[in-house]
């Protein structure tokens, strides 16, 4: 960073290790602290990152005065924390999904606009290189037309991972089951890699036009988990693309995440972070090159059974792409109104489910 950069993180749960291994990653970044009730698992934390450790996260913002800070607490419990710092005039940059319902989002949106600080979302799989490879090869029209964009997250979760003393499976805090939680990134990753090649778009206009879906508790006890755990969905983008999505964490024992983007000129597919397919009708010198850098099979299961196997690289990307944003004054690539898009689809898929009939995301 060309600027220093002090972070602190409100909830020290699972995912804010990974957060605290991207901050040490980065030159000129330091963890200051992190907040959380519990007061075991905050002391923890803190000597395990050598930070402070705060049990509310009012207390650590006035204290430490953070320059950025990460939220990590449960999905439905981003509004507040990020309200208190927009009120002490402190950038934020959330976990997915940004909230749980588009109200809360546009809430959080408008906070920041008002405080004029910079709200920015994390969804690393945009940070994938090989990801990265795909999207940049559909936006300079290599695939032609496209046809499908498409997202698979066959994933499992034991029983123990919805137990009762858990905020996951919990609809006021999960906002929703293997969609919301997990499937998000491949949610996030079609509507971005579609979106980058119709013309005209606005910035703030999601280029999904419309779904239909189902969603289903298969494989846990319904008394166990209030939201689903099996879901399929078709979409129709603005252009006419069509997609599909498959979320869920019933699939036992889980399988790696796929990606495939296709259209009349060519198909790109992507198992984890595993090229497996790279064509064009008319190919260029560097294709190969790009199949041989990404061939590599996946070395984590990529959160198929575990949700902590999975690489934090793209999160340590995510978060130098935000602070870069805020050393040059600009906003980021994954800003409030971007990270908006993949909840609001989400929320169109579920509203079909329940209705029966075709939803577009508002």
């Amino acid at each position: 960073m060309s600027k220093p950069h002090r972070i602190a993180i409100i909830g020290v749960g699972a995912i804010a290790g990974m957060h605290a291994r991207a901050i040490a990653d980065i030159p000129n970044v330091k963890l200051v602290a992190g907040s959380c009730r519990g007061e075991e698992k905050g002391r923890k934390f803190a000597q395990q990152f050598n930070c402070a450790w705060y049990d509310s996260y009012e207390k650590m913002l006035d204290a430490e005065k953070p320059d950025v800070v990460t939220i990590c607490t449960p999905s439905g419990a981003h509004l507040e924390p990020m309200l208190a710092c927009a009120k002490r005039g402190v950038h934020v940059l959330c976990e997915k999904p940004l909230e749980i319902t588009t109200s809360r989002v546009d809430e959080m949106v408008a906070a920041a606009k008002k405080a004029g600080i910079v709200l920015g979302g994390f969804f690393p799989t945009r940070y994938n290189p090989v990801a990265l490879a795909i999207q940049q090869a559909a936006a300079a029209g290599r695939m032609g037309q496209l046809s499908v964009v498409n997202a698979y997250t066959p994933w499992w979760r034991e029983d123990t991972y919805y137990a009762p003393h858990r905020w996951q499976g919990k609809l006021k805090w999960d906002g929703g089951g293997a969609l919301m939680n997990q499937s998000i990134h491949g949610v996030d990753a079609i509507q971005w890699i579609a979106g980058s090649t119709i013309k005209g778009l606005g910035a703030g206009i999601n280029p999904v036009e419309q779904v239909f879906a189902f969603t289903a508790k298969r494989g846990h006890d319904p008394a166990l988990i209030e939201v689903e755990d099996t879901a399929v969905a078709v979409l129709r983008f603005r252009d006419g693309t069509l997609g599909q999505v498959l979320g869920a964490t019933s699939m036992w024992p889980g399988s790696l995440k796929r990606l495939q983007v296709a259209g009349r000129d060519g198909t790109a597919e992507i198992l984890e972070d595993e090229l497996v397919t790279y064509k064009f009708r008319e190919e260029r010198p560097e294709d190969a090159a790009t199949r041989a850098k990404f061939a590599a099979k996946t070395k984590t299961g990529g959160g198929a059974a575990d949700p902590m196997a999975i690489d934090y690289s793209g999160h340590t990307r995510n978060l130098v792409s935000f602070l870069e944003s805020l050393d040059a004054g600009q906003q980021p690539a994954i800003d409030g109104v971007e990270a908006r898009k993949a909840v609001a689809i989400i929320e169109a898929i579920y509203e079909s489910a329940r209705t029966g009939k075709a939803a577009a995301p508002r």
